[in-house]
């Protein structure tokens, strides 16, 4: 079973730092997607939550990653045609545009939203992750742009 990378944390400012920061192995983009699902917890289910990160290698090479909080009700949305002066509104963009795909797995007392991508970087050995599968700039699988709302699976497999 390749190994995994479990952070149990508040959901806050600070925290999203110290999850990028636990993160360094996995590359930027697991960086990048895992902040950004984490400071989604802060901003729109609140602050001082408790919050699980995993991270694990999946079955053909990719990096799974996923986002656990206590309301399975704030779903997040894919925002289209954010403006240019707009604060906010673009993480879930970045996720969509760097993961391979991408959902929410609710359960009662909880959602997961999750994301798969390749990784970018070898770093990952010194923390015993397989990085052999080398970052794919096509994303085999993407097919479509993704559904848009989250509560569904991305349109991407």
């Amino acid at each position: 079973m390749p190994p995994v990378t479990t952070l149990r944390l508040l959901a806050t400012p600070a925290g999203v730092s110290g999850v990028r920061r636990a993160l360094r192995p996995y590359g930027t983009d697991v960086q990048l997607c895992a902040s950004e699902l984490v400071t989604n917890v802060v901003r729109h289910v609140g602050e001082a939550l408790p919050v699980t990160v995993r991270v694990w290698r999946e079955e053909g090479g990719r990096i799974r990653l996923g986002v656990s909080d206590p309301d399975p009700r704030v779903l997040p949305v894919l925002v289209a045609g954010v403006g240019t002066e707009a604060e906010s509104g673009r993480g879930l963009a970045l996720v969509d545009a760097l993961a391979v795909r991408w959902g929410v797995e609710q359960e009662p007392g909880r959602k997961t939203v999750w994301c798969e991508l390749f990784t970018e970087t070898d770093a990952g050995a010194d923390a015993g992750i397989d990085t052999r599968t080398p970052r794919t700039p096509e994303r085999p699988g993407r097919r479509r742009p993704s559904a848009g709302a989250l509560g569904q699976s991305s349109a991407r497999s």
